[in-house]
């Protein structure tokens, strides 16, 4: 019997998030610090112009001015203060929208670092990229993130800034009241995706991870469902249960897998199915990660995490004709009696028999028999996509480097062209992509070796020096949840796609980014409001 624990809510730490205001007066006395971004102090003109005089004075003791911060006086505010953050050239073949994300998350740092708890954020007329305004407030936001144990346990530190002002000399005072408007629901999910993320192995543990996020979506149009019990994973989720062994004698850190949906008003145009790895921390497993690179491995809980943050600008902004379910196992991989270790025949849900190679390969584990289930739903939803999102491989960061997500289509995702639209999404909101293919290789890679296994799970060497190492586990996630039966070939193709997040999850020691719900919230939810 299915047991859905309907867990205790406790009371949260509030956001510590800013309230995000239009302003159309650059000497609203509301505001302690002008935050100028620009390319050039050319761009200041028409109302911007008294900060233009101001700035070129500055240049001709400071020919430097516009390559790096400075803050200065002003007369054009009633605080004195101004903090000029350029973002440098943006018309270069490899300049992008992320010029005015990092430039206004550096200016916002230095207010901040000068005492302002209330700046104003100034961007000057520039059509450059159609989505800066979007872009330049997020960067400032996410300047302005406190980690949910400070908001928790430092009352003095809940908040960098009381509130945020945005002025826009380039938008109309509507079109400029709806970017702040977007903004702040876009960033309440980038909120609880670091929250989950970011927060240490004991905080985040799975039984509160669970807690958590039922109090997030308590009283929203958000349906939460946690499943628990080592005899219900064994029965429905076989390889999770493998990862799940070590940990669940351990009863806070006992595994968890909570279920989200999300439905639109009006007809159901589009179904969503995300896959989110939530391994609350990795130590590795029987194969234990030795020689001091278990560190930040609290962070391979980013890809559930993004799948909450998803469902939080669902909430916000409730887009029409659209369905999103959402899985997220949540599953310390810990060492002890009783982990699971390599050579071990675990038979999936698919009914694939699945032998374990390396126990530290243990997120594509957690996800198959999620996406098998999903699989399972897909078959009678409307117009249905399936993703799943993963700090999954090393390989990520070593093929494409520290800040970009991956994904990789199979073929009727190929046929949508899921990879390009995202990726094209992305490069508008500052959430870029590279895209991967899954090649026959990397089926063969996984195919079993003997007449004891269909699949084998890894081999037994690192992802990043193993070849092909991030494509290969989409293939593995494929075969093992039965998916290879709807590839274009089948009488019922389905959509799938992986993205491997293990680079674009952001920086240890360092904030989560809150990557790729961004550019899954541009291309899925945005068009439906």
């Amino acid at each position: 019997m299915c047991m859905y624990h309907m867990i205790r809510v406790v009371k949260m730490a509030a956001t510590g998030m800013p309230k995000v205001v239009p302003c159309a007066d650059l000497q609203s006395p509301d505001y302690d610090c002008l935050v100028v971004v620009t390319d050039t102090i050319g761009r200041l003109t028409g109302s911007l112009q008294p900060l233009a005089n101001e700035l070129n004075n500055q240049a001709k003791i400071d020919k430097n001015i516009d390559k790096g911060i400075s803050i200065l006086r002003t007369q054009v505010s009633p605080s004195g203060r101004l903090v000029y953050s350029p973002t440098g050239p943006l018309n270069r073949d490899y300049d992008d929208v992320r010029r005015f994300y990092d430039a206004a998350e550096k200016g916002i740092k230095r207010a901040l670092d000068a005492g302002c708890k209330k700046p104003l954020l100034v961007r000057a007329p520039d059509d450059s990229f159609p989505k800066a305004d979007y872009v330049t407030i997020l960067g400032a936001l996410h300047a302005l993130y406190v980690p949910l144990e400070i908001r928790e346990a430092c009352a003095d530190r809940r908040h960098k800034a009381e509130v945020l002002g945005v002025y826009s000399a380039s938008s109309a005072e509507g079109l400029l009241k709806k970017a702040c408007e977007l903004a702040d629901a876009l960033e309440k999910g980038r909120i609880v995706t670091r929250d989950i993320g970011g927060s240490d192995p004991e905080r985040m543990a799975a039984p509160r991870a669970a807690e958590y996020i039922q109090q997030v979506f308590s009283g929203t149009c958000v349906e939460v469902k946690v499943v628990e019990g080592a005899a219900e994973f064994k029965k429905e989720y076989p390889l999770m249960a493998a990862v799940n062994r070590a940990a669940s004698v351990v009863p806070r850190h006992a595994g968890r897998l909570v279920f989200l949906e999300y439905k639109g008003e009006g007809n159901i145009e589009k179904t969503l199915f995300l896959v989110g790895k939530g391994i609350t921390y990795d130590t590795g497993g029987a194969d234990i990660k030795a020689g001091g690179i278990m560190a930040g491995m609290h962070r391979d809980k980013c890809g559930a995490a993004a799948v909450a943050g998803f469902f939080k600008i669902l909430a916000e902004l409730k887009p029409k004709g659209l369905r999103v379910v959402g899985g997220m196992p949540y599953v310390r991989n810990s060492v002890g009696e009783e982990c699971y270790v390599a050579d071990e025949i675990i038979t999936s849900r698919a009914g694939k028999r699945v032998r374990v190679g390396n126990t530290d390969a243990e997120g594509r584990m957690v996800m198959a028999d999620v996406l098998c289930k999903f699989k399972e739903e897909a078959a009678d939803a409307n117009n249905p996509e399936l993703f799943t999102i993963a700090t999954l491989t090393g390989h990520a960061i070593r093929a494409m480097g520290p800040n970009y997500s991956i994904i990789m289509n199979n073929g009727p995702a190929r046929k949508l062209q899921t990879a390009y639209e995202l990726q094209k999404a992305g490069d508008l909101y500052g959430d870029p992509f590279e895209i991967s293919t899954i090649r026959r290789d990397d089926y063969d890679f996984h195919k079993g070796k003997s007449e004891y296994e269909d699949i084998l799970q890894s081999n037994n060497v690192a992802s990043s020096a193993t070849p092909r190492g991030h494509q290969s586990p989409a293939a593995f996630l494929i075969m093992a949840s039965g998916m290879d039966k709807h590839g274009i070939d089948s009488e019922k193709p389905l959509p799938y796609s992986h993205l491997d997040i293990a680079g674009s999850s952001g920086p240890f020691p360092g904030i989560p980014t809150g990557a790729p719900i961004i550019a899954m919230a541009a291309k899925y939810v945005l068009p439906r409001l």
